[in-house]
């Protein structure tokens, strides 16, 4: 199921099929950012998320983006807050959010609008929530500088990570 083609990339629905490919893409990107030294997704590498993130894919919540056939970025949106996000942002009863989890963009596609490329999709494309929200850890300046380049608001701290939202 085709979603997206956006800049000559095409954005799609991950599939059972994609899991080993997505979970390896994600702790060698977790391996790039510790021979970086960027504190972020260290428990990734241990297999500390692999579950799941064969869930979000197997409930269809994760998303791939494609250039060529070749996976080059993934991200999952959750409509329901998971264990983490309770965690981080307390129990969210509205229900007017999507939560945003695992955006991961391959080095050599990091730094060239993909980030943001992604994050326009996501505003276009996921309209019937009200916001957008994430978290990331408090230390990783760059990624905070990211997400606040990109009009994501920094609504408070909890655990050492920084919470943002974003309006849809």
């Amino acid at each position: 199921m085709n979603l997206d083609y956006v800049e000559g990339f095409n954005i799609k629905i991950a599939t059972n099929e994609d899991s080993s490919e997505i979970i390896k893409m994600l702790k060698q990107i977790a391996l790039w950012m510790k021979d970086n030294e960027i504190n972020q997704w260290g428990f990734l590498l241990d297999g500390g998320d692999d579950e799941e993130i064969e869930q979000a894919i197997s409930n269809q919540e994760t998303y791939i983006v494609l250039k060529d056939n070749d996976i080059v970025a993934t991200f999952t949106l959750l409509s329901e807050q998971s264990e983490w996000d309770r965690h981080i942002w307390g129990d969210d009863i509205s229900s007017e959010s999507l939560y945003l989890h695992r955006l991961a963009i391959i080095p050599t596609y990091m730094k060239n609008g993909m980030g943001r490329s992604i994050l326009d999709w996501i505003q276009n494309n996921k309209s019937d929530k009200e916001y957008l929200k994430l978290d990331c850890v408090a230390d990783n300046i760059k990624l905070n500088n990211f997400y606040k380049n990109n009009k994501f608001e920094l609504v408070g701290l909890t655990d050492g990570h920084s919470k943002y939202q974003r309006r849809i």
